[in-house]
């Protein structure tokens, strides 16, 4: 007889791992009949009080037919899951299905009984709330719609575990049991539920990788050089303050240091707890490394080893073996082919990199995917001379490598909510899940900026990224829709960052400008146009002001209510009694600070004196002798040394054994803070910032802290408008943030109608394009009414079709390469009667072919208006998309259209129809009639509703739509149907497959 699990295949596409609320992983996957000695070696770790709340009843032991029982399923009627670590059970889920008598039951019966068993060292961590995430989803595949689950009152957590889990619930109390019975489908409060224990459970993640207590480095060598040694005197050259361990198996027997730090063979030889590795081992040895570390209970790895996926398909064979490994034991993997981590928090001095010098402490938090763009931006930031002044520093740096694990994602996850960091800079090659980095973009740019620059090709091999259909400009837009401040070039990354980090918002896009350049300041003045800003005229102090000439004029601008920021333009003064670079600085600082509500920019010709002055006048780093009281002072100006990378060198990670870097000189002992190197911009004192600690039930992020006023310089006009021109881009999307609008309900939508007409039409194949009468009518059920064009494949049929329309008519040529081309003379228009109608016939005809190669038809002329262009789509990683542009050359040739994400709500509709470049035409450009823009907002928001309420419509296009002065008229409308894509931010939590 066959068994249950022979009669249904093994689901492994349940399997999944999951980062749990303690920021530790796990693996969540189907039981088997292969588990009966995991199950029972499982059970026996389990406390009698756990075994009694699971069985009502003292329960010691699990019999041979518990065993059997509780491991093979029909996965069907009968699922269970189990979450392991290091492939031993830590809990278990199942659900058996019931009938309305409550007895086990097959399909159609729609509810199921659910219990679920935590191993006592194992609860606390969320394990419980993950496996029913899990268990529901395998429910619903299963066509079950409810659970069921009878609980002991005293079983507080498991009671918890239910109610807190945003289902709508019923509960009854009968016989001393607390029975609960909750519907499965997601709801709004399921999902914000689910979405903000992921963000806990992922910041977390990467805390425990960013502030380790301990940190081992395994490949350090014997004799200075090499990748792993390196790393090694720059985790002590940073002055880390946990313990430090080197690690090396082929250390001689009696060598117990290596560098004044504690050396092993293997890390399983360390006493105590290690909660990061840094891995500097050739590839083949990693996996030796791996388990090592895992045995020891290790939470995090940074792998700098190269050789993986960015070297073919071997390698990225070998990089899914990695990831498999490491999650198996639940540690987080930064890598491989990772440049490093580094967090200058003052509690922490963590240097995980291949960077030699520990970048000044700041707020501003760095992400790069390749470390060479990371080795640029950190140097970029530090800088003091050809570029804005280092005004301020990194308050975490994670640069990924190939990012098979932790993504751009998980480490906007730990920034949002981190107090030590007021600005995010993100340099993405690649964007692995658009639609999960939209929302986490949203959120985190809703309560501090958020600024990207994208690589416009191709994916580095190194990349397990999700296909998208999407154009990159596209993609940008959508980026920007969700508050991203996108960027073009890492310059323009740096230049926004400086601004962003502690100049306030502009309340709005007036500009004044002054400084003692009359050419400077029409340049400012021209480039603020340029930007769409509105510059007030340039006032000219002349070449002979003084210190106290630009402080007052500042001081006036500021207080100015016709403004909303300043732009300060200087050139440098000559001759005697010229302004000195320090009073300069020092009065602009002063004259800002009595103003703190509106940012002031300055634009610099050949001032380095100027530059570092107005770092020195607000550095982040501590005068000496500065206290607890946070007093800062001046960082050693200089040229930052390569950070380990030269010309040739690639762009991620480092091949092992290289030598990156020299040995740092006078390397302090562990634990202590080093002394600035002098001459070098990286050597500035230490920062001294406040050590609050994020609780780790935080849910809203902290307010921005209310620290000195640093005002960024910079050596071109062009650099400091385009800073600020983002800044008012920004600032406005943070009003509207407040107010998103909503999605309007309308009596007309037949939407039960519309989703029997899909079904129906899906019926006959897995993806179609609907005809003229099956497009109309689908349209017409949410509001959206289309032209009647009739065919007319004789001169004859086109009299008679105009006759049923009446004149005057339009007469239409709908061969693929002549559709929507007026300008190929396809189209005729104000065709008033019958004699008009025959002669254009037979013109087209006599220009482009025979009736059956032009498939000409007639339609109803529409009131004159501007032709444009409405489109919806379904991406598979971005989700659904609604495009809005001018038809003809402006959104063919130009590519002027503009895109916002389904739904769409009424102040996203008036956004998107304001948003393209050709929108004045809409407006009443050069005395021409306005047109009916409401009307179209209604007619986008129609098309959002449609895509939205029925996924099955994978894309939509409407042209021409002719916007009259009053009302819209659709000319021309295609359907496509197809079975929708799965949404995988509806489902569980789960870490990306590899």
């Amino acid at each position: 007889m066959q068994s249950a699990q022979e009669r249904h295949e093994y689901p492994a596409h349940w399997e999944a791992d999951v980062v749990l609320r303690d920021g530790g992983t796990a693996r969540v996957r189907p039981i088997t009949a292969d588990d009966a000695e995991r199950l029972v070696s499982f059970y026996e770790q389990v406390s009698d009080e756990s075994k009694y709340y699971r069985f009502f009843a003292p329960y010691p032991r699990l019999s041979a037919k518990d065993v059997h029982r509780f491991t093979h399923h029909d996965f069907v009627d009968r699922v269970g899951l189990a979450a392991t670590v290091g492939g031993e059970f830590i809990a278990t889920v199942r659900y058996d299905r019931i009938g309305p008598d409550g007895l086990p039951a097959t399909g159609p019966a729609d509810e199921a009984e659910v219990a679920f068993l935590v191993q006592d060292a194992h609860q606390g961590r969320g394990v419980a709330s993950a496996l029913l995430e899990h268990i529901g989803a395998v429910a619903r595949e299963r066509g079950i719609r409810r659970f069921a689950a009878e609980v002991l009152p005293a079983n507080s957590k498991m009671i918890k575990v239910f109610t807190d889990a945003g289902y709508t619930q019923k509960r009854s109390f009968e016989d001393g049991v607390v029975r609960l019975e909750f519907g499965l489908e997601p709801t709004e409060r399921s999902l914000a539920v689910q979405r903000a224990r992921e963000q806990r459970a992922e910041a977390r993640s990467v805390r425990r990788l960013l502030a380790p207590g301990s940190v081992a480095v395994v490949g350090a060598g014997r004799a200075p050089g090499g990748v792993g040694r390196a790393v090694l005197a720059n985790l002590r050259a940073a002055g880390f303050t946990g313990t430090l361990h080197a690690v090396n198996k082929a250390l001689p027997e009696g060598v117990e240091e290596l560098d004044g730090v504690p050396a092993h063979r293997f890390v399983r030889d360390i006493e105590g707890p290690v909660d990061l590795v840094v891995v500097a081992v050739p590839a083949d040895e990693v996996p030796e490394v791996v388990a090592d570390c895992g045995e020891h209970g290790v939470q995090g790895l940074v792998v700098v080893s190269a050789g993986y996926a960015e070297s073919g398909p071997d390698g990225r064979e070998r990089q899914r073996e990695l990831v498999r490994l490491a999650r198996a034991y639940g540690m987080r993997i930064v890598g491989p082919n990772a440049f490093g981590i580094i967090n200058t928090a003052p509690d922490v001095r963590l240097n995980a990199s291949l960077a030699p010098e520990t970048p000044r402490p700041g707020r501003i938090g760095l992400f790069a995917q390749s470390g060479a763009i990371g080795v640029a931006l950190l140097s970029r930031l530090h800088r003091r001379g050809g570029g804005v002044t280092g005004v301020t520093g990194v308050s975490t740096f994670v640069s990924s490598g190939n990012r098979a694990d932790v993504s751009g994602n998980d480490v906007l996850q730990y920034w949002y909510d981190d107090p030590e960091t007021d600005v995010v800079l993100m340099y993405l090659e690649s964007i692995g899940n658009p639609r999960k980095f939209t929302r986490l973009a949203r959120r985190t740019a809703a309560a501090k900026p958020l600024v990207v620059v994208q690589g416009a090709g191709s994916a580095p091999q190194g990349h397990a990224v999700r296909a998208t259909r999407l154009p990159h400009a596209t993609v940008s837009a959508l980026l920007r829709q969700a508050g991203v401040i996108r960027v073009a070039t890492i310059t323009e990354l740096v230049d926004t960052g400086l601004l962003l980090a502690r100049q306030p918002l502009p309340a709005g896009p007036r500009v004044a400008i002054l400084g003692n350049s009359e050419s400077l300041g029409l340049l400012t003045y021209d480039a603020c146009l340029s930007e769409g800003l509105r510059p007030l005229p340039p006032l000219d102090l002349t070449t002979g002001a003084s210190a106290e000439d630009f402080r007052d004029a500042l001081t006036h601008a500021l207080a100015d209510d016709t403004c909303d920021a300043v732009v300060v333009t200087a050139i440098p003064a000559i001759g005697e009694g010229s302004t000195d670079d320090a009073d300069l600085a020092e009065a602009l600082r002063s004259a800002a600070a009595r103003v703190p509500a509106k940012p002031v920019l300055v634009v610099h010709v050949e001032l380095g004196g100027l530059a570092e002055a107005l770092s020195a006048a607000m550095s982040t780093g501590p005068q000496a002798g500065a206290g607890a009281s946070g007093t800062t002072g001046t960082a050693t100006a200089g040229t930052p040394e390569a950070h380990g990378t030269s010309t040739g060198t690639p762009a991620r990670g480092v091949t092992p054994g290289a030598d990156v870097s020299r040995a740092p000189a006078a390397v302090p002992a562990p634990g202590q803070a080093p002394a600035p190197r002098a001459g070098n911009a990286f050597a500035a004192a230490w920062t001294v910032h406040p050590t609050s600690v994020a609780s780790p039930d935080r849910t809203a992020p902290p307010a921005p802290p209310q620290g000195p006023r640093l005002i960024p310089a910079y050596p071109a006009a062009e650099r400091a408008v385009r800073a600020l021109a983002e800044a008012v881009k920004y600032a406005q999307w943070r009003r509207e943030a407040a107010d998103p609008g909503k999605v309007p309900e309308y009596d007309d939508i037949d939407e039960k109608g519309a989703a029997r007409q899909i079904d129906g039409l899906l019926a006959r194949g897995q993806g179609l394009t609907l005809g003229t009468e099956e497009t109309c009518e689908l349209l017409g059920r949410y509001g959206i009414g289309v032209r009647r064009a009739i065919p007319a494949p004789t001169p004859e049929d086109a009299v008679d079709a105009a006759r049923a329309l009446g004149y005057p008519v339009a007469l239409k040529a709908t061969a693929p390469h002549l559709r929507h081309r007026a300008d190929l003379g396809g189209v005729r228009l104000d065709l008033a009667d019958e004699e008009q109608l025959r002669r254009s016939y037979g013109e087209l005809t006599d220009l482009f072919g025979t009736p059956r190669e032009l498939r000409p038809v007639v339609q109803a002329m529409a009131p004159r208006g501007v032709d444009t262009v409405v489109r919806a789509v379904i991406d598979p990683a971005a989700g659904a998309v609604l495009s809005f542009g001018l038809a003809g050359a402006a959104s063919q040739l130009l590519g002027d259209m503009a895109h916002r994400l389904v739904p769409v709500t009424d102040r996203d509709a008036t956004s998107l129809v304001r948003s393209i470049r050709t929108a004045p035409l809409l407006f009443g450009w050069r005395g021409s009639t306005p047109v009916d823009t409401p009307a179209l907002e209604e007619l986008l928001l129609r098309v959002s509703r449609l895509v939205d309420d029925h996924p099955e419509v994978v894309a939509v296009t409407l042209e021409p739509v002719v916007v009259a002065p009053h009302g819209v008229s659709v000319l021309g409308a295609s359907v496509r149907l197809a079975p929708p894509p799965a949404r995988d931010d509806l489902g569980p939590r789960t870490l990306p497959a590899y």
